[in-house]
């Protein structure tokens, strides 16, 4: 693809993007339904397709986890979009409205961002939770996929823009980028004039890369260094089950613990327990001086001393990193400059701790008791995401309709003139 082809691709999806936004809430949710019907249809060439782009990676990467679609996590896709579907039109809603003294009558009404571009690697399913959440809010989507992951995403833009015409709409509205042509992402950041925002979805090189180039507005996304603190006041056995879900159940994503900060009050009893735990799935540890001392005692096989790069550092597999802290306000400024502003958590049953770590810590999701696997569109209420936002403007932490939607002012006058 030639610059000159992409850029009248993208002018296509601009002008198709006009008919979507003036769209009914049922058109737009008969898309999404007939989405639904083509994954269930197209399962197992989906599945077929997904083996493809597999046998590129080393199951021990990992990306493979990412970019892994079985039966199981099809079904979880059709589930999440059946969600979309249920959730109010985000389109159209006056947000503010009141009469000015000038006798304007003044309204604030939510409208579509317009054309919104994600350049994203390894997961297929960004493919479907963005084209979906994009469609329902009345934006066209410009996909960028990492390369590993041809196959998958080929065939679900098929589906998106089979669906598209069969009710009636312009399959101009989802625009795939072929995977290989990496020359074309700099072309991208610089379509201000087709594009509305960029987000980024993928690993810290990628999303500075997009920061740095980006002509278009950017909502930066995605990498996530998540911490746990366990607090002297912390139930052990409750830390241990949150700390070892964290970590496990499925470590390449961005929501996966990283560090866990410790009381060195109960720095022992801890990591007594958990050593049992984490023996269990060979997580490597890097411990800090006072962790290390007592891991070593526990003769825990998969230990090493950590280094000043193994905090802050995110590692999207089995491995993790321990830091012990003599009381709240040091686990707190730990927490702060290490923190990539996307999940947290505290551990405590003292309620007074509780308040100040979620008051103090500056990240978009902050838990107590609780892992920080849950900051997802999904388990939100919100049907998937488009991403997870660890900056400020305009949105925070995970993104669903809401927060691909902007506004317009309305003013209504009777021939009034400013004086």
């Amino acid at each position: 693809m030639t610059k000159k082809q992409l850029f009248k691709l993208l002018l296509k999806a601009k002008k198709a993007q006009s008919q979507l936004a003036f769209s009914s809430l049922s058109e737009r949710n008969k898309i999404l339904t007939l989405v639904q019907e083509n994954l269930k249809k197209n399962l197992v060439r989906l599945i077929k397709g997904n083996k493809k782009d597999l046998k590129k990676l080393n199951p021990d990467d990992p990306k493979y986890d990412r970019l892994l679609l079985n039966e199981k996590r099809i079904l979880s896709l059709i589930e999440n979009i059946n969600e979309i579907i249920k959730l109010d039109d985000p389109l159209g809603k006056i947000l503010e409205e009141r009469k000015l003294k000038s006798g304007l009558s003044l309204q604030k009404i939510s409208v579509p961002f317009g054309v919104i571009g994600v350049i994203y690697e390894s997961r297929p399913n960004v493919t479907c939770d963005v084209s979906a959440i994009c469609l329902k809010s009345g934006n066209a989507v410009v996909l960028k996929g990492g390369e590993e992951a041809e196959n998958s995403n080929k065939i679900l833009a098929e589906l998106f823009k089979s669906a598209l015409s069969k009710a009636g709409f312009s399959n101009d509205l989802i625009l795939r980028i072929p995977e290989k042509e990496r020359g074309l992402v700099s072309e991208v950041l610089k379509a201000d004039k087709f594009i509305d925002v960029i987000i980024p979805r993928g690993g810290k090189g990628l999303i500075d890369f997009v920061k740095k180039n980006s002509l278009v507005p950017v909502i930066e996304t995605g990498a996530g260094v998540c911490h746990i603190y366990v607090d002297e006041f912390a139930n052990i056995d409750m830390a241990v089950r949150i700390v070892v879900n964290a970590k496990v159940s499925r470590p390449s994503v961005c929501n996966a613990l990283d560090t866990l900060v410790v009381d060195v009050k109960i720095l022992k009893p801890l990591l007594q327990k958990l050593a049992k735990e984490l023996r269990k799935y060979e997580v490597e540890v890097f411990a800090d001086v006072e962790s290390y001392k007592i891991l070593r005692k526990l003769e825990y096989p998969f230990l090493k001393k950590a280094k000043k790069s193994h905090f802050g550092f995110e590692f999207l597999s089995l491995k993790m990193a321990v830091k012990s802290v003599k009381n709240l306000s040091q686990a707190i400024d730990f927490v702060n400059f290490h923190t990539t502003k996307h999940s947290e958590a505290i551990i405590t049953e003292n309620k007074e701790n509780a308040e100040k770590f979620l008051r103090e810590v500056d990240a978009a999701c902050i838990y107590h008791n609780a892992s920080t696997r849950f900051s997802d569109g999904a388990e939100f209420g919100m049907g998937g995401e488009i991403g997870i936002s660890t900056q400020k403007l305009h949105a925070r932490g995970p993104m669903g309709l809401k927060e691909v939607t902007t506004y317009k002012w309305l003013i209504r006058g009777e021939g009034q003139i400013r004086i």
